[in-house]
């Protein structure tokens, strides 16, 4: 499918009742009517990081790696060594090790 064009966009809209489209939808949330749910896969290296608390720039410190790195991990540009992959499971399984691991 081609993306619309600008003046296609402009001439859908024009044909809109956004408020009765607003109205419609929470009639629908009433109902207990659901819209498309979507799951997105989060990669370890984030569930890690995030349980922990720690922002990219401290986590990537505690890992001894540079920002760019871990994000290249976040992002599956790269994937990390094996004992970094071990760090990780244990920052997953245990994020209170992990924090105090970079407060000491």
């Amino acid at each position: 499918m081609m993306p619309m064009t600008e003046q296609e966009l402009l001439e859908r809209d024009a044909q809109r009742d956004i408020g009765a489209e607003l109205l419609e939808s929470v009639r629908q949330m009433k109902a207990g009517k659901k819209g498309a749910v979507h799951n997105i896969d989060v990669p370890q290296v984030v569930q890690a990081r995030i349980s922990a608390g720690l922002s990219q720039s401290q986590f990537a410190a505690l890992m001894g790696v540079s920002v760019r790195t871990l994000q290249d991990w976040e992002q599956g540009r790269r994937n990390p060594s094996g004992a970094a992959m071990t760090l990780l499971r244990i920052a997953a399984k245990h994020p209170d090790v992990i924090r105090e691991a970079q407060v000491a």
